[in-house]
């Protein structure tokens, strides 16, 4: 592992141009839940590589549920390091997450902000953190974070880049986002259209069973629904359904 200091001295590699041509292969991808999963793991393995001396690089979100998980990570000390901030409540993951901000901590074994997080972090083996918000539309949807096992291991320039890791997650996250509201609103809509359709063949057998107009047919269903206590829907599906046995 490298004994220099953070990288602000250090000479530029060219390593932002690639990373600027892979995002933009991933921003064009059609999105499933599937590549989003490995679209935020290819992140964090990128990052490992980008910042020289990190030991492990995570992402944090929310689940279906709201609670908060490690969507993905390099390594296993950085899911044991994220449980315990998960666990306080409190930690430069969190911080990152919940002020926008970028955290840094330059040595886990003197810091005593987030207490007792970083000595059980330092436990762990890790010397030093790094963490950045995920924020998409201004809505701030997680955090990427590297760790190093030495302290003093990240800079201005690993701030920088951190930066970038965290936005091409944001806006792979907003793409999925989009898409899963697009889909659920098509449902909806969808939906609405089926309900107006089994209504209109409910409302026809009753006037063509009882030869009446089309308003007393709906008043006929409306009536029959409130007498059941269900809704005009079901019980215009349960007659659409049940009608064309009968006439067999």
């Amino acid at each position: 592992m490298s004994s220099d200091g953070p990288s602000s001295a250090r000479p530029s590699t060219g390593i932002e141009d690639h990373l600027a041509a892979v995002f933009a292969r991933m921003s064009g991808l059609l999105l499933s839940s599937a590549t989003v999963d490995a679209a935020l793991e290819l992140i964090t393995s990128l990052a490992v590589e980008a910042v020289p001396g990190t030991a492990g690089a995570g992402i944090s979100l929310l689940d279906a549920e709201g609670e908060r998980l490690t969507a993905a990570a390099t390594d296993d000390v950085v899911r044991r390091a994220d449980a315990i901030q998960y666990r306080l409540g409190a930690g430069p993951c969190l911080t990152a997450w919940a002020d926008r901000v970028v955290v840094r901590v330059d040595d886990l074994a003197r810091e005593d902000r987030w207490s007792p997080w970083p000595r059980q972090a330092a436990d762990l083996g890790l010397g030093s953190a790094l963490s950045a918000p995920v924020v998409a539309g201004g809505t701030a949807l997680g955090a990427l974070k590297v760790c190093a096992v030495r302290p003093q291991a990240y800079g201005e320039r690993e701030e920088h880049l951190m930066t970038m890791f965290a936005a091409q997650a944001a806006v792979l996250l907003a793409n999925v986002r989009t898409a899963r509201d697009a889909e659920r609103a098509s449902a909806l809509v969808a939906d609405g259209l089926r309900g107006r359709e089994v209504l209109a063949v409910a409302r026809g057998i009753v006037m063509g069973r009882d030869g009446v107009d089309e308003r007393t047919a709906f008043l006929t269903l409306a009536g029959t629904a409130k007498q059941r206590g269900t809704t005009l829907r079901e019980t215009a599906e349960r007659l659409a359904r049940s009608t064309p046995r009968r006439l067999r």
